[in-house]
């Protein structure tokens, strides 16, 4: 079973997602703050991190840059999901080392097929 690491810091958006994977059998790992998802990811190393930008303490692309960084998971894809729709947000976002960028809302659909992807290139 794939895992995923959700980092998101509103509940409503953290269940919403979690169910999305979970109908498509992915094992979720959740997190509320940058710091705590860095912690999380190098402990139990996910197959791919899904994360939000605007949370407290650390902002997404903090955490994907930090992310990166670190040996234990520079090679984990990242996706950015967030409300943040301009392209400036979603270039900058891939250039802190970002896999894929969605913005929210979204679909199950539309989850599930960047999700994929990023999966299938990690391995190319």
């Amino acid at each position: 079973m794939r895992t995923i690491l959700i980092v998101e810091d509103t509940p409503s958006e953290m269940a919403l997602i979690s169910h999305y994977l979970r109908e498509f059998g992915y094992a979720v790992i959740s997190a509320e703050t940058g710091k705590e998802a860095m912690s999380k990811a190098i402990a139990q190393t996910p197959d791919v991190i899904l994360t939000d930008v605007v949370m407290p303490g650390m902002s997404g692309f903090e955490l994907c840059r930090g992310l990166k960084k670190h040996p234990a998971t520079k090679k984990v894809p990242i996706i950015i999901c967030s409300s943040k729709n301009l392209e400036i947000d979603r270039l900058w976002g891939m250039k802190q080392g970002a896999d894929a960028y969605i913005t929210k809302p979204f679909t199950q659909e539309q989850l599930i097929r960047v999700l994929r992807s990023v999966e299938a290139n990690r391995f190319v």
